[in-house]
């Protein structure tokens, strides 16, 4: 999703972004398909993040919600790449002469390599005239799209645009009125031409007056496509739709029933690929823009059909309330997290790959204003495991040297497969576990109690090997008024996992955020935590970070979330692996001594991998179970935890 302005913001996104959530990676286990071919010219390396050249001097810092799409340059027979950014400050430096920032509208870069990119303008001017005489005068382009026509021999630029005017929302005074607009050339850098009608109108919320649904982050199927095509739309606050798309001389039409392809309160960002009879829908999942602890991760599912139904690797739906989506590209505990809206698209030569943005977790804000986060762009290679796509073999984002992608005919990469190691629990260290099956807590559990908790903890009971917890109406997020059952952890590198359910209906809203789950714990302004959660229609696996006042710098907030795999309406296994960071590793995370990599199943033997956060928490660190965050006053659930079981950590590789 396009960051909302820094000069504005949005309603719900407060509530939304703070708590829907991003996932992880579902390890691969079996074969890797092949590339199409190896024989060829080698297109050389590159290394993250790719930088653009300004001409007139700097670099593209920020290039979020990238597109690309190719194009023959009949002046040298070659193809020339095209890519496109959001509305954005370009770097550090971009700021007019009163020291405000400079919104591009809609970035434009060209290379002939993939690799080293040049700057050459925006798409469209600074004022009015850079906006559609439709879009209000403080609205701003978001998420751009560009696709070529063969029936019209042209290029035609989707966005998003932010607030539209009275005649087309049909209210006064709303800022939030947002639609889907387009543009045509005759070029693919322009100049170009404003459709006079949005291509997608803003859509009343259930509220009415100025509730609209989030009507953001096009994407048509197929790089070039005839007269018509597949339209996918839409964000957290309403879902993600698709509808059928006619496109003509001077713009474009959505002319069917839009579908729901993705639920609401999880996804936003869509893009779509077509490979071997399958179509693909890549989403991004929580909060894009929160600085060194953005947890933006991207999820993918598969159908036969363009307007799905959508289902991830194991089946389950992404329209689900249990929202399905296997996890595809997420933070991998170097310097890169808030992975996120990404476009996939196949090179010369016919391999596959994402350019994608990220965070700098040692550089995450413009330098002019801490709290905006800066949002380079990025470049991985995609394997196909099993039909599935994986970032590097479902390493993830990439530091140092990699082989390039073969941007003209007659090149192949060098890229080559390799799985991402296999992480698994080893030898049980007993001590550390805990089955349950006393009646009353071992003396290895301690409760802590936040600053501002009730004076005793949650009522709980053991029974046939289960414990049993309130869920709390408070939290240990910044306000510190929940309890926390903690237990020593090992030193070393180990793997502890639980089995939870809670009673929370399986579907409906709403029983905000109750959760429960398993986290390794500092103290109460100190930990990560993986929960199974409530977040308005949806439940997800939330995994999440906070720091002390004293780790955050300016701009920055204390708390930040991502999600993985979805949890069952029965037991959700929860697995936490820690290992100790040294050297280059300790330096790109900022000094941080641990990474912390989230796992979930719904049966205990399939495990999405998610997001690697790394932290201090001490050589005092625990293990802990959370049960919390009701923030409803008049409802009461309770969790359930099965076991704790703390091991050893055994990392292998990955057979193909």
């Amino acid at each position: 999703m396009a960051r909302r302005s820094a000069r504005s913001s949005l309603t719900r996104s407060a509530l939304l972004i703070a708590f829907v959530v991003t996932v992880g990676l579902v390890v691969p286990t079996t074969t890797a398909a092949a590339a199409p071919g190896r024989g060829g010219a080698n297109p050389g390396s590159y290394e993250n993040p790719l930088l653009p050249v300004v001409p007139e001097g700097g670099l593209v810092e920020s290039c979020a919600d990238p597109t690309v799409i190719s194009a023959p340059d009949p002046a040298t027979g070659q193809i020339t790449w095209h890519m496109y950014c959001t509305t954005d400050p370009l770097n550090d430096a971009d700021v007019d002469a009163d020291g405000d920032p400079i919104f591009h509208r809609i970035p434009m870069m060209t290379s002939t390599d993939l690799v080293d990119w040049t700057y050459v303008g925006d798409a469209f001017p600074q004022g009015t005239a850079g906006l559609p005489d439709w879009a209000d005068d403080d609205a701003a382009l978001w998420a751009p799209e560009v696709v070529h026509s063969t029936t019209y021999d042209q290029y035609y630029l989707f966005f998003g645009v932010t607030d539209t005017t009275a005649a087309i929302s049909g209210v006064e005074g709303c800022d939030s009125d947002n639609a889907i607009g387009v543009a045509v050339s005759d070029g693919p850098t322009g100049p170009w031409t404003f459709s006079d009608q949005p291509v997608v109108d803003p859509r009343p919320g259930a509220g009415g007056g100025c509730d609209f649904l989030w009507t953001y982050d096009p994407d048509v199927l197929g790089d070039s496509v005839g007269n018509s095509s597949t339209l996918y739309y839409g964000s957290y606050y309403g879902g993600v739709h698709g509808t059928t798309l006619a496109l003509t001389e001077d713009g474009a039409e959505a002319t069917g029933a839009p579908v729901m392809v993705a639920i609401d309160n999880k996804y936003e960002g869509a893009n779509v690929v077509e490979k071997d009879g399958y179509y693909y829908i890549f989403l991004s999942a929580t909060n894009c823009c929160n600085g060194a602890l953005t947890g933006y991760a991207v999820f993918v599912g598969r159908s036969e059909s363009p307007l799905g139904p959508f289902v991830d690797q194991y089946g389950n739906s992404l329209t689900d309330a249990q929202a399905g989506g296997t996890p595809f590209l997420y933070g991998n505990g170097n310097q890169w997290t808030g992975t996120g809206h990404n476009t996939v698209f196949q090179d010369a030569n016919g391999d596959w790959w994402t350019i994608y943005h990220a965070v700098d977790q040692n550089d995450p804000f413009f330098a002019f204003e801490p709290g905006f986060t800066k949002r380079p762009a990025l470049l991985d290679a995609i394997d196909w495991v099993d039909g599935w796509p994986t970032v590097n073999g479902g390493s993830g984002p990439s530091t140092g040297t990699m082989p390039a992608p073969a941007a003209q005919e007659g090149q192949v990469s060098r890229h080559r497969t390799r799985l991402a190691d296999t992480q698994a629990p080893h030898k049980l260290l007993a001590e550390h576990s805990d089955e349950f099956d006393g009646e009353t807590l071992d003396g290895g559990w301690t409760w802590d109690r936040g600053e501002n908790a009730p004076a005793t903890e949650p009522d709980h009971t053991l029974d046939n090997g289960v414990l049993t917890v309130d869920v709390q109406h408070g939290d240990t997020n910044v306000t510190d008024d929940a309890w926390v059952l903690t237990r020593d952890a090992p030193r070393g590198d180990y793997v502890a996992e639980t089995r939870v359910r809670t009673d929370i209906p399986d579907e409906g809203c709403c029983f905000n955020f109750s959760q429960a789950g398993i986290g390794i714990y500092g103290d109460m302004d100190h930990y990560v935590k993986l929960t199974n959660t409530s977040i308005f229609n949806t439940r997800q696996t939330e995994w999440a970070k906070e720091i002390g006042a004293k780790q955050a710098g300016e701009g920055w907030s204390r708390y930040g979330n991502s999600v993985i795999g979805p949890p069952s309406e029965e037991w959700t296994y929860l697995r936490v692996v820690v290992e100790r960071l040294s050297g280059a590793a300790r330096a790109a995370a900022g000094g941080d001594t641990h990474g912390y990599t989230g796992y979930t199943s719904q049966d205990g033997v399939n495990w999405a991998r998610g997001q690697t956060w790394t932290h201090t928490l001490g050589d005092d660190q625990q293990i802990a179970l959370f049960s919390q965050g009701t923030t409803d006053q008049n409802q009461q659930f309770t969790a359930e935890f099965d076991y704790v079981r703390v091991s050893t950590l055994k990392v292998r590789p990955t057979r193909r």
